[in-house]
Parts: C-alpha cells; sequence; structure tokens
C-alpha cells in the first residue's frame, strides 16, 4: 500500500477534487468503494488493517486487495491524462498535425496531407524540435512517390541535416546527465571546470552550436551547484557569455527556453548582490513574456515578479516590493513553487518592515507539513522557513511557542545540516538561543566577540545574500539597530 500513498500524498488539494471527480464519472455503479478507498488513504494515521476494517468490517479482505489495484490503475490513467493535458501546447499541435497528415495519406488524399505536413514542420522548425522533425520527414520520404513535383534528394538532405541536428540534442542530453550525476556526488566541485571536462568527452565543437534549449539545460545545472555551494559568483561568467555566443549566432527565438535562460540570469545577478544588471535581463525576460501575443506572460508571471520584488526590497525600495508581492499572491496560478516563494519572501519582507503582526499572519498560511512542503519545495526551503518563523516569534514574545520550535529544529534538521557541512547555520541558532535566554547580553564586548569568532566569514562579495539577511537580524540586536537598514548596510558593503 506505500506505493500508492506515496503517490497519493503528493496531489495538491486541487488535484485530489480532481481525481474524485474523474472516478465519479468512470463509476457505473454507485456502490463502487474507489472513492471511500482513496479518502481513506490520504490518511497518513491509517494503517492497512485500519482501511479494511472501515471499508469491511474485517482485518482482511480479497476485495479490499483488488479494489486497491483498480484504483492504483485508475491513478495511473489518471496522472497520464493529466500530462497530456499539460503537455507543452507546441508539441502537441506538431503530434496532432503529424497524425491527420498520416490518416489522410493512408487515405490517398496526398496533396491535403503534404500542406498538414509543411505546417507541422514549420512549427518544429521554429521551436527545433529535431525528433518530430525526423518523424515529419520520415513520413514525407515513405510517401514521396505519390507527389511527382517533390525532389526526393532535396528531401533526404533535409532530413540528413536534422538528424545531424538530433545527435547533438542527444549528446548534449548526455552532457547534462553526466553533469547532473557528478554534481549529486560532490556538490563541491566547480562548475566551469566540470563542463569543460565533460565536453572534452565529445569530438564535436557542442558549445559553439548550443541552443537556447542547451543552455537552459546546462544553466539548470548550474543554478544547481550554485544553490548546493551557495557560490553563484562560480557561475556567473560562464552564464552571461554563453548567452551572449547564443544570441549573435543562433537564429532559431526558442522563446520559452530564451525566458527561462534570461530569469536564470537575472536570479543569478540578484544571489550575487548586482541588482541593477539583474533588472536588466529581467527588462528583457518581461519583454519577450510580452512579445508573442502575450503567450508566455502567465507562464513565468510568478517567477517573474517574485525576482522583480526582491530586486526591489534590496535596492531599498521595500515598501514598493512588499505591494508588488501582496498583489501577486492574491492570483490563481497553477505554479506552485511561484507561490510558496512568494509567500515566504511576503513574510520575510514583512519581517524586516518590523510588521510583525502581518508576517506572523503571511506565515501562518504556511500551514502543510514539513513533508509536504520538502517534497514540494526541498529541504533548505523549509530549513529558510522555519528560522524566519523562529526570529519572528522571539520578536513577538511568544516564549513558549520560541522554545518548542527551537527544540523540534534540533530534533529534526541539526544532523541534516551537519551532514552537508553547514555548521554556520547550528552557530547561528546557538548565539539566537543565547539571545533568546538572555536578550541583555547580546550587545556586550564578550558577546560581540564570540559572534566575531564564531563564524568563518566570506567577503561580502561571495557571502550568500539570504545567509547574509539571517546575520543582519543578529547583528541588529547586538548594535540596536533597524534591521532592515542593518541588512541594507551588510549587502552593500564592499
Amino acid at each position: 500500500m506505500n506505493n500508492i500513498k506515496q503517490i497519493i500524498a503528493t496531489f495538491s488539494k486541487e488535484q485530489q477534487q480532481d481525481f474524485i471527480a474523474y472516478l465519479k464519472k468512470q463509476n457505473k455503479r454507485k456502490d463502487t468503494k474507489n472513492i471511500a478507498l482513496f479518502k481513506l488513504l490520504l490518511n497518513e494515521n491509517l494503517s492497512t488493517t485500519d482501511v479494511c476494517m472501515t471499508l469491511y468490517g474485517t482485518k482482511k479482505s480479497q476485495a479490499y486487495h483488488a479494489l486497491r489495484k483498480r484504483l492504483f490503475k485508475s491513478i495511473i490513467h489518471f496522472s497520464a491524462n493529466s500530462s497530456l493535458q499539460n503537455e507543452s501546447s507546441i508539441q502537441m499541435d506538431v503530434i496532432k498535425y503529424l497524425l491527420a497528415a498520416r490518416s489522410y495519406l493512408q487515405n490517398k488524399h496526398y496533396k491535403t496531407a503534404y500542406k498538414i505536413l509543411n505546417k507541422a514542420e514549420a512549427i518544429a522548425q521554429e521551436h527545433q524540435l529535431f525528433a518530430l522533425l525526423n518523424e515529419i520527414y520520415n513520413t514525407q520520404v515513405q510517401f514521396a512517390h505519390n507527389l511527382p513535383d517533390l525532389d526526393l534528394n532535396v528531401l533526404i538532405e533535409t532530413y540528413n541535416s536534422n538528424k545531424a541536428k538530433h545527435l547533438l540534442e542527444d549528446e548534449l542530453n548526455i552532457v547534462y546527465a553526466k553533469m547532473q550525476y557528478e554534481l549529486a556526488n560532490n556538490t563541491s566541485l566547480n562548475f566551469q571546470t566540470l563542463f569543460t571536462k565533460t565536453l572534452k568527452t565529445f569530438h564535436t565543437d557542442i558549445i559553439n552550436q548550443l541552443s537556447f534549449k542547451a543552455l537552459y539545460q546546462i544553466s539548470s545545472i548550474a543554478s544547481t551547484s550554485a544553490f548546493a555551494t551557495k557560490d553563484y559568483l562560480n557561475i556567473e561568467s560562464f552564464l552571461i557569455s554563453t548567452y551572449q555566443d547564443i544570441i549573435s549566432k543562433t537564429k532559431a527565438e526558442q522563446p520559452y527556453y530564451h525566458i527561462e535562460v534570461l530569469y536564470l540570469i537575472a536570479y543569478t545577478l540578484f544571489r550575487n548582490k548586482k541588482f541593477d544588471t539583474s533588472k536588466l535581463y529581467l527588462e528583457e525576460m518581461h519583454r519577450l513574456m510580452l512579445k508573442y501575443n502575450t503567450k508566455y506572460f502567465n507562464v513565468f508571471k510568478l517567477k517573474y515578479g517574485l525576482l522583480f520584488a526582491l530586486n526591489l526590497n534590496y535596492s531599498n525600495q521595500q515598501e514598493a516590493a512588499i505591494l508588488h508581492v501582496k498583489q501577486l499572491v492574491k492570483t490563481t496560478h497553477i505554479d506552485v513553487i511561484s507561490k510558496l516563494n512568494l509567500r515566504l519572501s511576503l513574510a520575510m519582507f514583512l519581517f524586516q518592515n518590523n510588521n510583525l503582526k502581518a508576517a506572523l499572519q503571511v506565515s501562518a498560511k504556511l500551514y502543510h507539513s514539513d513533508k509536504w512542503y520538502i517534497e514540494k519545495m526541498g529541504i533548505e526551503w523549509v530549513i529558510k522557513k522555519h528560522l524566519i518563523e523562529i526570529l519572528l516569534h522571539i520578536e513577538l514574545g511568544n516564549i513558549d511557542v520560541v522554545a518548542s520550535r527551537l527544540l523540534s529544529f534540533k530534533r529534526n534538521y541539526y544532523n541534516y545540516l551537519k551532514s552537508i557541512k553547514e555548521q554556520r547555520a547550528i552557530t547561528f541558532l546557538e548565539l539566537v538561543k543565547v539571545y533568546f535566554d538572555a536578550p541583555e547580553t547580546v550587545t556586550s564586548p564578550a558577546f560581540i566577540a564570540k559572534v566575531e569568532t564564531s563564524f568563518n566569514y566570506k567577503t561580502s562579495e561571495q557571502e550568500d545574500i539570504f545567509v547574509m539577511s539571517f546575520y543582519a537580524w543578529l547583528k541588529s540586536k547586538m548594535y540596536k539597530t533597524p534591521l532592515y537598514r542593518t541588512t541594507l548596510e551588510m549587502i552593500t558593503r564592499k
């Protein structure tokens, strides 16, 4: 039963409702228990025995196991249908044209079929869908003898040219996979060195044939590497120089991947505290979002809006940042990750703004379990959420809550922080506890000296902006200065 429960646990509230509606449509009998079983499986505390007793009044039931298998099959069908609905509309359009053309070819409507194939080819070429282009050219070659006007030699040449591009894409996928594997096993690797080393395994000059899609894949690895090491300086020059190379060489727009690359560059620059330059890339990102009849605007609206607000917040425009995020939080959108990031960022902005009650109200809406948030956002996001909440409850004087949260954090996350060699976070929490226990001591020369010797400090240029934001709280207590002003002073110090 564990497998089915693990899958169900990933369903959002909306997906749960959609799946129940799906089951209702599928059910031909009113006494079918699949919906009841699904609702019971949503309860993490119920065992197989509990479920059997509730449904059938007995500890073991053959009917239960048969029902569970049917429910699992329904979940697979539902997930597949949902994936098809969410699949890239561009690729789906090409596939539909291709299938329609093949149907017409089978029925000997050759001219109509080839007009449809030409339309599919134009879309696939624009978006560099090489695998689908292979299918299109194969179909054209197969039926070319039915249209004497077609030059088969030209068609074969086009097919071979596309096959070479498809091979290059496959090689890039291997580069992508190899780099992910290496970084998963050693997060301290230098990204540029790893990239150069991996490329040497191929004879083709891949770097000079990169597309926006390929750069997005590689940039995603770079971003993951930087996130793990908190070293965004390591990837900044690579991302920008490679992007500029592609801009000067490629004719294929690939707007979706182009926008994604611009976002990753803008985000990297933000993490490196280069807010003005980050805003320039965000402006270009926004321009592309509005292009193509706003086709991509809604897709990227929340990601763009959050990064725009983060740049505002750390550029001494906090009121504008708060207003911007408040408006975005109200937006109905399928991008769960951006919605959660927006809410946590709003709580942080309000906390820095000393609007503590409002920050607590926002934080209280993040009510899911840690397990749920770890699956959706990752463990580091959850740790950041807990740190913000602990500091917030300290400021509000919620003594019992703070004591409980500190104990829970130590029990649940200290071992993880030690495993990834993030001793600084543990040290920070220990110093926070000193303030919580005896706030009057943190302004003393002895405590200030202790803080100065407790961390392996990086330069302001190298230090992570979010790490500095937490340190700023401690420093504001030591020197009795406003938190937001202290934060800005720390991140702008050379």
